[in-house]
């Protein structure tokens, strides 16, 4: 406990600065509101990580919460581990910017729930312990496919730790009015204690706090934005086109969307992506059984898509109550969507309608997203590294429970220093490109290997191997060939890849390649992978009485 309120005193005198004014904060001069708002969220936060690691003992404990999550709180865990700062800030700027246009992109991210609500919450439940990797290593060779599980694991929580690191640096210096660097190691630091110190159930009542706080505070910025517009939403569709310099082309699809090409390869991957992002996969194996897993998909569905309508109202309102602000247009259009300027809107909008003091509220949520968040990420991220390559591929099964979670703390030291350093060393670099790389890297790499392991007897594990490495490479090279990437951050003249997301070729080609493999597969162990299936489909369907090599 003493080493946790240590933190928190470091904490407090790290945030001194934010009593100066500082350039590009969403309001000039002390936020008094603001700073105390934050400091008692941390507080909270580091008391639950206190009581979570008492009750933290064994790796189950650390990894799953011990198993005894119950669905609705699993749901909204899940949830807050979803909805980041880009929810509430990046996407309520793409709808005040684009109008429709950011409506149709937000709802990318949220068709994919049905997939793991029907498809995978329960298999993965009933086949998986720890790691998405317990899964498709069940029937196949155990070392091979969990190297190859934990490369993609770790290459899609670097880049989402990354984005998120360099968003949080940016967004906790333009609240607090903190050095971008002091911000990025505050929220490397609380997250370091959250994880190492409570693991898994630490974690989650963190993104429990965070989600509560995100969907009242949705849902109170929207009722006061609503009350100037008598409740009506035709009255504040009516006045956002008249108030829009694009005025009724803002309910239409415009320019953002005018390539269909890369509008589905967009859709594809943010729609399979997301049954491929392991902090994700990690929260259904926290609840006791698939039937609590299905809740938990059910839950999460709810909340999610609830608060994405909440954020589209609150574009639309900030492009009436704030849209008025000169700062926001740019040679008459309105201003960007990542952070910093325009992306500020649902700050300003609070500011407008109620206040310093709910600004303060809002500020302090939108940390406590970022912490959820990389919490999560962080954790999948080291239980990769302790789990499937220390625990199952170096010590083949045979290292103590106390020995693998010694490991894992110290990989969550790593990953954190590691998110801390390439965070301040990215502060200039336009980032975006992360997003499409990380759920296209998920949506080809991780999803074909872990649906096809899940559901085709025919899967062997070279085919495995093959597939998932071809889906990793060529979203990494698509991306790197794409105009985001290889003109806008290496200045080349023209694309040698004309589109911005992958998965439209990428998935389409692991899975080819994961079905040609399999079936040119004539080893031993592949007459071994098919008969491993059938004991597979017993565990997945009821999740008991399998006995074999791979079972854990």
């Amino acid at each position: 406990m003493k080493h946790l309120y240590a933190l928190l005193g470091a904490t407090t005198l790290l945030c001194q600065p934010a009593f100066a004014a500082a350039p590009g904060a969403v309001e000039p001069g002390v936020n008094l509101h603001a700073i105390g708002m934050f400091l008692l969220f941390v507080s909270i936060t580091l008391l639950i990580t206190w009581w979570a690691a008492r009750r933290t003992h064994s790796a189950r404990d650390f990894y799953t919460a011990g198993g005894g999550i119950s669905g609705l709180q699993n749901g909204l865990a899940i949830a807050g581990d979803y909805m980041s700062a880009s929810t509430l800030l990046g996407l309520s700027s793409m709808v005040f910017a684009k109008g429709y246009d950011g409506v149709i992109y937000m709802t990318g991210f949220f068709v994919g729930w049905p997939i793991l609500t029907f498809l995978m919450a329960e298999r993965l439940r009933n086949l998986g312990r720890y790691t998405f990797a317990d899964i498709v290593s069940f029937r196949l060779d155990q070392y091979r496919i969990r190297v190859l599980a934990a490369c993609g694991s770790l290459t899609v929580v670097c880049c989402y730790l990354l984005l998120q690191m360099v968003g949080a640096g940016q967004l906790i210096k333009l609240l607090f009015g903190l050095d971008y660097s002091v911000a990025v190691v505050v929220v490397g630091l609380l997250m370091l204690v959250y994880v190492i110190f409570g693991g898994m159930l630490a974690t989650t009542w963190v993104q429990i706090t965070k989600a509560i706080l995100l969907l009242a505070g949705g849902t109170l910025l929207m009722l006061l934005a609503l009350a100037p517009f008598d409740f009506s939403l035709e009255q504040l569709a009516r006045r956002a086109v008249e108030s829009h310099p694009a005025g009724l082309a803002i309910m239409g699809p415009g320019g953002m969307l005018a390539n269909p090409l890369n509008v589905a390869s967009m859709a594809l991957g943010l729609v399979f992506g997301l049954a491929g992002l392991p902090h994700i996969l990690m929260r259904f194996f926290t609840v006791p059984d698939a039937r609590e897993a299905r809740k938990s998909v059910f839950y999460a569905s709810g909340f999610i898509g609830y608060f994405f309508l909440v954020v589209c109202v609150l574009g639309f309102a900030a492009i009436v109550i704030v849209g008025t602000d000169p700062a926001y247009y740019v040679d008459g259009k309105v201003g960007g969507v990542l952070l910093g300027g325009s992306n500020m809107v649902a700050m300003h909008l609070a500011k407008a309608v109620g206040g310093n003091l709910f600004l303060g509220f809002l500020s302090a949520v939108a940390f406590a997203t970022i912490l959820a968040v990389v919490a999560g990420l962080t954790l999948a991220g080291a239980s990769a590294i302790s789990h499937d390559l220390y625990a199952m591929v170096i010590k083949r099964g045979a290292a103590s429970e106390a020995r693998e979670i010694q490991v894992s703390r110290l990989a969550v030291a790593c990953l954190g220093v590691l998110a801390m350093g390439l965070g301040i060393l990215f502060e200039q670099v336009n980032i975006a490109f992360l997003v499409g790389l990380t759920f296209g890297i998920a949506a080809s790499a991780n999803f074909p290997v872990l649906f096809m392991a899940m559901y085709w007897k025919g899967l062997t594990t070279r085919g495995a191997i093959y597939g998932g490495l071809t889906g990793l490479i060529s979203a990494l090279g698509l991306v790197i060939l794409s105009p985001t990437v290889w003109v806008t951050v290496l200045g080349h003249e023209r694309a040698l890849f004309p589109f911005d997301h992958p998965a439209l070729f990428s998935m389409p080609l692991a899975f080819l390649v994961i079905v040609l493999v399999s079936k040119l597969d004539r080893s031993a162990r592949a007459v071994l992978d098919h008969e491993g299936f059938d004991d597979q489909m017993v565990r997945a369907q009821t999740g008991v009485g399998i006995s074999s090599a791979s079972d854990h």
